[in-house]
């Protein structure tokens, strides 16, 4: 499970800059792991084979949620 801790210390203006850029990088990352997954779900049998998973495999992988690695 991925965790998240923002914190705020007062005096530093930039303090929130950091946490905002990691929450950033983190909202990416789900999004591309859901539209690998999306893609994986719609390979053909030989392209599935090409990378060498079977289907059952690449639904497995595409059932997870996007915040699961």
């Amino acid at each position: 499970m991925t965790t998240l801790t923002l914190s705020h210390r007062l005096g530093d203006g930039a303090s929130w800059i950091e946490p905002t850029q990691q929450a950033v990088q983190l909202i990416r990352a789900w999004q591309q792991r859901a539209t690998q997954r999306r893609q994986l779900a719609c390979l053909s049998e030989p392209q599935l084979r090409d990378i060498g998973i079977s289907r059952g495999e690449a639904l497995r992988e595409a059932a997870k949620p996007f915040w699961r690695a």
